[in-house]
């Protein structure tokens, strides 16, 4: 970019958008973090209308070497001002952490496998593959924008993100009593030039022993599929404690309102080590339906965490006891850097 004249006055120091040059013989992105965090301020309430992806592919593409926060929480998630939920928080260069994909990932690892099934790539995401049972509950669209820290922070065009969750009543489909042959609330979607991937469908429940969450995996492209191994990130979605509330006051979430007050992000076995990054923001009701927007920072340049593209055997489909459907699944070893999550 371009270095303007700093106006008389200023010591003729060298200016950027109006401001002196910290170090006047240096180029712009080493200028320093808080000459950099002013920038990517100003810049933000500039094109805060494009909404959070947008801003960030255009901020990658003024400042290239120049990484910044895209966004706050405090420890317990801040919420939105109308009693949505959290905002997301995205540590500078840092990547999305990984977590197990749980007993339940339909991708192949541990038999099942939805990703094989032509049809599989949709946004709406709340039935079966070709016909079958629709999830019922309050309807949630989640919009994740998939960020590639290698090329500072491009969008990951291409790649294809994998996304499944449980149902209202805590069950996951293809597995367990009644679940076996249904496939909803399981789709993919790949990645446009606008770096984001989008998904209809309904807002996950609360079982026993796990803070509601959705989970995901995103491989280099479609092809990739074929191998959950291939996964270049394998996470899961927090959702806001304000939005959940809501939810499970609803007859569809029975039972999940009870469970969601014996847990906390500090007691959950994925979240208890910081969910900042982890967080959704959300925005929306139950009765016009919820809206969730996450970034996905991925360091393709480093192996993904053992444990991350499995998930523990054995699972027979079905929440843990005291869950609103089912008993406890049989659950194995999980990886010596992941909990017993499911």
């Amino acid at each position: 970019m371009t270095r303007k004249s700093a106006p008389s006055g200023d010591a003729d120091r060298p200016t950027f958008e109006g401001r002196p040059l910290d170090r006047p013989t240096e180029d712009i992105e080493d200028q320093g973090l808080a000459f950099d965090i002013a920038t990517v301020v100003t810049r933000r309430r500039t094109l805060g209308v494009l909404g959070a992806g947008a801003a960030a592919a255009v901020l990658a593409a003024c400042a290239r070497g120049t990484s910044a926060s895209t966004g706050t929480s405090d420890a317990g998630g801040a919420t939105a001002s109308d009693g949505g939920g959290a905002i997301n928080a995205t540590s500078s260069g840092a990547e999305m952490p990984t977590e197990t994909a749980g007993p339940y990932p339909g991708d192949g690892s541990n038999g099942a496998d939805v990703l094989e099934i032509s049809g599989v790539e949709r946004s709406d995401i709340r039935s079966s593959i070709d016909g079958g049972a629709t999830a019922e509950g309050v309807d949630l669209t989640l919009t994740m924008d998939i960020i590639d820290l290698v090329e500072d922070g491009a969008a990951m065009t291409g790649a294809a993100v994998y996304v499944w969750h449980c149902d209202a009543q805590g069950g996951y489909s293809m597995y367990g009593d009644g679940l076996t042959e249904e496939t909803y609330l399981r789709g993919v979607q790949v990645v446009g030039e606008d770096g984001t991937v989008t998904f209809t469908t309904t807002f996950p429940g609360c079982y026993s022993g796990r803070w509601p969450h959705i989970h995901f995996e995103v491989f280099p492209d479609l092809a990739s599929l074929t191998d959950a191994t291939n996964a270049v990130l394998t996470s899961q979605i927090a959702l806001p404690e304000e939005a959940c509330a809501a939810v499970y006051a609803r007859s569809e979430y029975s039972g999940s309102a009870e469970n969601m007050a014996e847990i906390s992000l500090e007691s959950d076995g994925i979240f208890s080590d910081g969910a900042d990054m982890q967080m959704a923001t959300m925005t929306g009701d139950v009765d016009a339906g919820y809206t969730a927007t996450i970034d996905v920072p991925i360091d393709t340049s480093t192996e993904e965490e053992a444990g991350g593209g499995q998930g523990s055997p054995g699972g027979d489909g079905q929440p843990p006891e005291g869950a609103p459907r089912g008993q406890a699944p049989t659950e194995e070893t999980t990886t010596d850097t992941d909990s017993a999550g499911t």
